[in-house]
């Protein structure tokens, strides 16, 4: 796939327990409010400010998608984060990126399950 995949919170609700890599990019602060999906990584790309270190981000985000042909999951706020991320991704090889559509605000709003930060 050379497009990001926008994944229903349903679908995403039954991958979590299928060993698919999903990375929750926000802040601990969004993390504490909010609560994250259960078996997801903590993985801040911007902070509060929007900066980022890419080169760090993309060192830790390679121990865990070991192969450009990994599929993985992307969990921001309102799916805007995870799209640039998820298709700055795919101009880097990148096959199987995929994101939970609407982000957590979707999530919560459908009244799925979180867990504690």
């Amino acid at each position: 796939m050379d497009n990001l995949v926008d994944l229903q919170a349903n679908i995403v609700e039954k991958m979590i327990n299928d060993n698919i890599v999903m990375i929750d990019v926000r802040r601990p602060d969004e993390w504490e409010r909010t609560g994250i999906i259960k078996n997801s990584h903590l993985m801040t790309f911007f902070d509060e400010y929007g900066n980022h270190n890419i080169s760090k981000w993309m060192r830790d985000f390679q121990k865990l998608v070991v192969s450009k042909d990994q599929t993985f999951i992307l969990i921001c706020a309102h799916a805007n984060r995870t799209r640039t991320i998820g298709n700055y991704l795919i101009e880097q090889g990148y096959k199987n990126t995929a994101h939970l559509a609407g982000g957590m605000a979707v999530w919560q709003q459908e009244s799925r399950e979180t867990i504690k930060y």
